[in-house]
C-alpha cells in the first residue's frame, strides 16, 4: 500500500507534551498523540472506490492485510504519528469548554493529483478527549456515516468522506434512547476523508482560554494550507478568510434545505471551517414537509436544530467564530458587516435555490409570494418533499387542472386532500402554469434540470434502518444496494424503484427511523 504521506497538522502545529492516554484539559497545544485501540476481530465490511481512488489506491490494495489493519487500528503506517485533535464547541446554544476528538484519532495526510486528504478513524479507541465516553463507535451509526457521507457527495452536497467500514470484533455498551436501558452492540470503525477536519471550535477554545498566540498560529496554519489564495498573514487577510467560511457556510446549508436534509446537532463543533458537512449523528431527511422537523430526540423540546432554522444556526455560529476571531482582527464593524452579507446573501440564494426547483431559470417580481404559497400548501397535509418535487417536473402547463394528480404519490393521507385543501392546490397551480409561460425552456428540457437539483433517492431513515437491522444479522448485501443506488440520485434506475417511496408507516415511530439520539 503506498501513500504519499505529507503530514502538516501535527508537524506546523504545537502538540500536547504530555503523550499519556488520560483524560485531561489540555493547554496551548492543537493536537495530543494517541494510538488506536488494538481491535479484537476486525472484517471489512464494505469500501469506497471512488475514495480509493482519490487516494491512490487500488481495489487489490484494500483487500490486502495491510489495509484491514491500518484502517481498523491495528498498525500504524510508517513514518506517520496519530492524533487527536483539541477543539471546544457551543452545544445546544451554551458553551461547553474543551471538547476535542473523544473517538476520532487522526492517522495522516495524503497528496494525491493536487488534492490534500486527511484520513481519520471514528471509534477506533479513546483520547485524552473522552471525557466519559469510551471513545468507540457502533455498527448502527457506522452505517449511518459511511452512507450518509458518500450519498451527500454524489447529491452535490459539500461533506466529508468515507473510505471504509468496518466491524472491530468487539462488544460496545450503549444507551439508545438514554432510558436506562444498555445494550450491547457490534462495535465498528469507519474511516473518515476530508481535506482537513477542523471546526470553528478548533479555534473557540483558544479565544476563550486567551491564548491568542495559538489561536494566531492555527488560523495562519488553515489559510496556508486550505485558503492560500488569501495571502500572506494580516487583519485584511483574516477578514477575507471569514467571508470565505461565511460563503462555504451558507452554501452548505443552502444545499441542505435544497435536499431536505437535517444534520440535527449544529453545535459550533460540528462546523466544519471549510463548509462541510461534517459528523453524521442524529441526522435525517424530511420525509413529510415540515420546517420544525428535527431527527434529535436530545433537542425534541426546543427544536433548536430543526430543519427551518438551520440557517438561522449557521449565522449563529459565525458570530461564535467572529468573537472567536476578534482578536486578531480588533475591528467588529468589519465582521458585523460580514455577518450582515450572510442574511443577504441568503434570502437570495434561497430564493435561487427554490426557483432551480421550481424549473425556472429568469426571475419574477412575485416569485417570493409563488415559493410562499407552495411552501404553505405543503404544509397542509403530511407531504413527501422529494416525492413531490420529483414528481413536479411532469407537470403540463397546458394541464394546469391535472396539477394535483402529477404529485398525489407525494401526499401520505389521500383523505386529508379535502376540497378546500383541493382548491388552494388548484390556485396554486394554475399560478405556476402562468409563471413557467414565461419561460423559454419547453417541458423537456424544463424536466431534465429540475431533475437535477431534485433528486429521486435520498438515505431515507428507514432504509439505513432495514440496512442496519440486515447487518446486525450478519447481512451486508442491503449496504452495498443502498451504496451503489445512492452513487446516482438524480437517475431514474428502474431496478431501484421500489426506494422511491414515502416512509412505511411501520417506520413512522420506530427508533431509528423517525427518531435518533446521539447514541453511537
Amino acid at each position: 500500500m503506498n501513500l504519499n504521506i505529507k503530514d502538516t497538522f501535527n508537524k506546523e502545529l504545537p502538540s500536547d507534551p504530555n503523550l499519556e492516554n488520560t483524560r485531561r484539559q489540555v493547554e496551548k497545544a492543537c493536537f495530543s498523540y494517541v494510538n488506536p485501540k488494538q481491535t479484537t476481530k476486525p472484517e471489512l465490511l464494505h469500501v469506497s472506490p471512488e475514495m480509493l481512488e482519490n487516494l491512490g489506491l487500488s481495489k487489490e490494495d484494500s483487500q490486502t492485510k495491510e489495509f484491514l489493519e491500518v484502517f481498523t487500528g491495528n498498525a500504524i503506517l510508517p513514518k506517520t504519528v496519530p492524533y487527536a485533535m483539541c477543539y471546544g464547541g457551543h452545544q445546544f446554544g451554551n458553551w461547553a469548554g474543551q471538547l476535542g476528538d473523544g473517538r476520532a484519532i487522526n492517522l495522516l495526510e495524503i497528496e494525491h493529483n493536487n488534492s490534500r486528504w486527511a484520513l481519520q478513524l471514528k471509534g477506533a479507541g479513546e483520547t485524552p478527549y473522552s471525557r466519559t465516553a469510551d471513545g468507540l463507535a457502533v455498527l448502527r451509526s457506522s452505517i449511518r456515516e459511511y452512507l450518509c457521507s458518500e450519498a451527500m457527495h454524489y447529491l452535490g452536497v459539500p461533506t466529508t468522506r468515507a473510505l471504509s467500514l468496518a466491524l472491530s470484533g468487539d462488544a460496545v455498551l450503549r444507551d439508545v434512547m438514554y432510558n436506562g436501558n444498555p445494550e450491547y452492540e457490534k462495535g465498528a470503525i469507519v474511516c473518515r476523508v476530508a481535506p482537513s477536519f477542523l471546526r470553528f471550535g478548533n479555534y473557540e477554545i483558544f479565544a476563550a482560554r486567551q491564548d491568542f498566540n495559538t489561536l494566531k498560529t492555527l488560523v495562519d496554519y488553515t489559510i496556508k494550507h486550505f485558503f492560500r489564495d488569501l495571502g500572506e498573514s494580516s487583519k485584511e487577510t483574516y477578514l477575507a478568510f471569514f467571508k470565505e467560511v461565511m460563503q462555504r457556510t451558507l452554501d452548505m446549508i443552502i444545499h441542505w434545505q435544497r435536499v431536505g436534509f437535517v444534520h440535527g446537532v449544529m453545535n459550533t463543533d460540528n462546523m466544519s471551517i471549510l463548509g462541510l458537512t461534517i459528523d453524521y449523528g442524529p441526522y435525517g431527511w424530511l420525509e413529510g414537509f415540515d420546517f420544525g422537523w428535527t431527527p434529535n430526540t436530545t433537542d425534541r423540546q426546543h427544536k433548536r436544530y430543526r430543519y427551518g432554522n438551520q440557517p438561522n444556526i449557521g449565522l449563529w455560529n459565525l458570530y461564535k467564530l467572529a468573537n472567536a476571531l476578534f482578536p486578531l482582527i480588533e475591528d467588529a464593524e468589519a465582521l458585523e458587516r460580514i455577518l450582515d452579507q450572510y442574511k443577504a446573501d441568503f434570502e437570495v440564494k434561497s430564493l435561487e435555490m427554490m426557483r432551480s426547483k421550481l424549473g425556472l431559470e429568469t426571475e419574477d417580481v412575485f416569485d417570493t409570494s409563488l415559493v410562499q404559497d407552495l411552501e404553505d400548501n405543503l404544509l397542509l397535509t403530511e407531504t413527501d418533499m422529494t416525492i413531490f418535487f420529483r414528481k413536479l417536473s411532469d407537470f403540463n402547463i397546458e394541464k394546469a387542472s391535472e396539477g394535483l394528480e402529477v404529485v398525489k404519490e407525494a401526499f401520505y393521507i389521500p383523505t386529508e386532500i379535502t376540497e378546500e385543501v383541493q382548491q388552494k392546490w388548484e390556485t396554486w397551480f394554475q399560478r405556476y402554469a402562468e409563471r413557467l409561460g414565461q419561460e423559454q425552456t419547453n417541458s423537456k428540457e424544463r424536466k431534465e434540470k429540475m431533475n437535477l437539483v431534485n433528486p429521486k433517492y435520498v438515505l431515507r431513515n428507514y432504509m439505513a434502518q432495514l440496512a442496519i437491522d440486515d447487518a446486525d444479522k450478519g447481512d451486508y448485501k442491503l449496504i452495498d444496494e443502498l451504496f451503489k443506488m445512492l452513487k446516482k440520485p438524480y437517475n431514474e434506475q428502474p431496478k431501484y424503484e421500489k426506494w422511491f417511496a414515502k416512509r412505511p408507516d411501520w417506520a413512522r415511530h420506530k427508533i431509528g427511523c423517525s427518531m435518533l439520539s446521539c447514541s453511537s
